[in-house]
């Protein structure tokens, strides 16, 4: 018995629910009877159609209306596709759009009796929504300007297009995964659709003088793929791809819905054994991994005027959180026709590029009326920014989250003004993580928190530090369940340190590798946002704790209480703590009696409380002096 056969046993020993709903019907044959459920409404709904056939579908039963999710391959719209969707949605979705991360479009408040209609109308235009929801190939994401941009090197579309003929066109593969299951392809050396963070990953490499992919396998929620060592050519992706699936159809697990994904087979029996189950099913040998040839960031990340290697140019649209609307959709579409092709494409990060405009005809489409209701959004925390859909239109979400996006980003526009840079910000309403704010710059995650008055508000998780490299680095916590109204003033914080100090045209990406992490553990760095939320915010001192250019880099984090202790009681009392510190010890030289009201002695304006936090900080004893910064954070609570 081989290592996946031991494993698949050892797992389905029982079939969760969704399994067993599965072999009651085919797919297609509710697919088949669209028609009659539309005219018969909710009473010509199975139970077991809305729970789960529909979704194979795109159709996601909101119990008053349906949400459809509309499949774009590799985020690619012409001109009289946007149009029809624009105008599907504005007749039937209350002109509602959502902008996705996986390059697609969803559409919301369906009503059922105009489900047939509604995707007939698309399919005149060549959209499917085939395999876009439950246990299927979902949409498979690219770079969004992948023939056009000089960094292009192999031109997916026609891989892109094999793979939807052989797998999403074909109905023998509708709903047979164990699980969903996430496909990037990128053949640019640009990271434009955070390739590493898929199931299935095909990643631009060079063997022995050959452009192809590396493939990296396993991805989820929280963790990055992994290098399967693996090399395929361009003709090669087809047949390891359906192998593949194959592999994962036959020896996925099917008991606990939460630990089904391809990464838990992977887990469990190794990338090593998996690969050689997958050149068994394709009866061929794969190179070796080649030279992963993807640079960290997107060659265009933060630009909204991009030079194609043709000569014309793709503007970046912006469209804050993802909002967007049937009536702009074919605004912009018909813009886009009157100075260039008219095609669209969609990002990864929810917002649209217009491509292929004319150089004459670029100043004239910044001047549509269009192009200038979005253009106030075009600045760095707008740019880049990802929200998923929140407690409006999902039932998972535990914030609201796109409007809690788009007014952090206006607050931190009002307040840290940047011209030049990258700020990569995304907001997941939950746990689930739908806007992989895992891999950002900052990435807040929706909670409950409560309030000084101890009444539950709406809060988030912030985290830090994500990296969408070759290496894929997942964001580290920075600071866990604070309030929104007090989360945007330690996101306030930590982008004035990048304003101040970040060098000419730097990331945060790059910038929080060269100056955060290498001088400050998180700790510190959450205590210095809080600090500085107390003395600005709530006590509107007006005293900012600053970090400095070139800091002392302690290994220890007693030391950096220490540090930072003895310059807060000179910036609050103008006084040193200590007259004569060596090694990092203090060493009294005046005598005097030391006493933890001190600060608030010297400066009446600071609360006791905060006094004592201070002297915990530099307690001449060392036993009896804070060694960790999450004491000192607790002790800050109420002040």
């Amino acid at each position: 018995m081989s290592i996946l056969e031991t494993a698949f046993n050892n797992r389905n020993k029982k079939q969760n629910k969704v399994e067993a709903t599965k072999i009651l019907k085919l797919p297609m044959d509710v697919h088949s009877k669209l028609q009659e459920i539309s005219a018969a409404g909710y009473e010509g709904l199975a139970k077991e159609d809305s729970a789960y056939f529909l979704k194979c579908f795109g159709l996601f039963d909101k119990k008053e209306d349906f949400m459809l999710r509309v499949r774009i391959p590799i985020g690619q719209l012409n001109n009289e596709q946007a149009i029809r969707i624009g105008e599907v949605a504005k007749k039937y979705g209350d002109d509602y759009i959502d902008l996705t991360t996986r390059m697609q479009i969803e559409l919301r408040y369906l009503q059922i009796e105009d489900i047939a209609t509604v995707l007939e109308a698309l399919n005149e235009v060549g959209i499917s929504t085939f395999q876009t929801g439950v246990d299927n190939p979902r949409n498979t994401v690219a770079d969004p300007l992948e023939g056009l941009a000089f960094d292009n090197i192999i031109d997916v579309s026609p891989i892109v297009a094999k793979l939807q003929s052989m797998v999403i066109e074909n109905p023998e593969w509708i709903s047979v995964l164990p699980r969903k299951f996430n496909t990037g392809i990128l053949g640019s050396m640009s990271n434009s659709c955070n390739i590493f963070g898929h199931d299935c990953c095909f990643v631009l490499a060079n063997k022995e003088g050959e452009f192809g992919f590396n493939v990296y396998l396993g991805a989820r929620v929280g963790i990055q793929a992994q290098d399967a060592n693996v090399f395929v050519s361009v003709d090669e992706v087809p047949s390891f791809y359906l192998a593949l699936l194959e592999t994962f159809k036959t020896f996925g697990y099917r008991d606990n819905r939460n630990k089904n994904r391809l990464y838990f087979l992977l887990k469990d029996v190794g990338i090593t054994a998996l690969i050689d189950e997958v050149k068994k099913r394709a009866n061929q040998e794969f190179n070796t991994a080649g030279q992963t040839l993807v640079q960290s960031q997107n060659i265009a990340l933060g630009a909204n005027k991009v030079l194609q290697r043709n000569g014309q140019y793709a503007n970046k649209v912006i469209i804050p959180s993802g909002i967007f609307s049937g009536t702009d959709l074919i605004e912009l579409a018909e813009s886009a026709k009157s100075f260039g092709s008219g095609d669209l494409r969609l990002t990864y990060d929810q917002n649209i590029y217009v491509v292929n405009i004319d150089k004459s005809a670029l100043e004239n489409f910044e001047s549509s009326n269009i192009y200038k209701k979005y253009a106030q959004y075009n600045n760095i925390y707008f740019n880049d920014m990802i929200a998923c859909a929140g407690t409006k239109t999902c039932s998972f979400g535990v914030i609201p989250n796109k409007p809690d996006a788009i007014a952090m980003a206006n607050f931190l526009k009002s307040e840290v003004a940047i011209e030049s840079g990258v700020v990569r910000m995304n907001w997941s309403a939950c746990p689930k993580g739908c806007g992989v704010h895992g891999i950002a710059d900052i990435g807040l995650e929706g909670c409950k928190a409560k309030d000084e008055e101890g009444n539950k508000v709406d809060g988030v998780h912030i985290f830090m530090g994500g990296k969408i490299t070759r290496t894929a680095t997942e964001a580290k916590l920075f600071h866990k369940t604070l309030p929104i109204t007090e989360a945007k003033y330690h996101i306030k914080y930590l982008l004035e340190v990048y304003a101040e100090f970040k060098e000419r045209g730097e990331t945060f990406e790059t910038f929080e590798s060269r100056y955060f992490s290498a001088n400050y553990s998180y700790q510190a760095l959450s205590f210095f946002t809080k600090i500085n939320y107390i003395l600005n915010d709530k006590l509107d001192l007006d005293i900012h704790f600053k970090l400095e250019k070139e800091p002392k880099t302690y290994k220890k984090e007693n030391l950096e209480i220490f540090d930072f202790g003895l310059k807060l009681f000179k910036l609050l009392t103008n006084e040193k703590r200590y007259v004569a510190v060596e090694n990092f010890e203090p060493v009294l030289v005046q005598a005097r009696k030391i006493t933890r009201d001190e600060v608030t002695s010297l400066n009446p304006n600071v609360p006791k409380k905060l006094s004592e936090v201070i002297y915990m900080m530099t307690d001449n004893n060392k036993k009896t002096r804070a060694a960790v910064f999450s004491e000192l954070l607790l002790a800050l609570k109420g002040v």
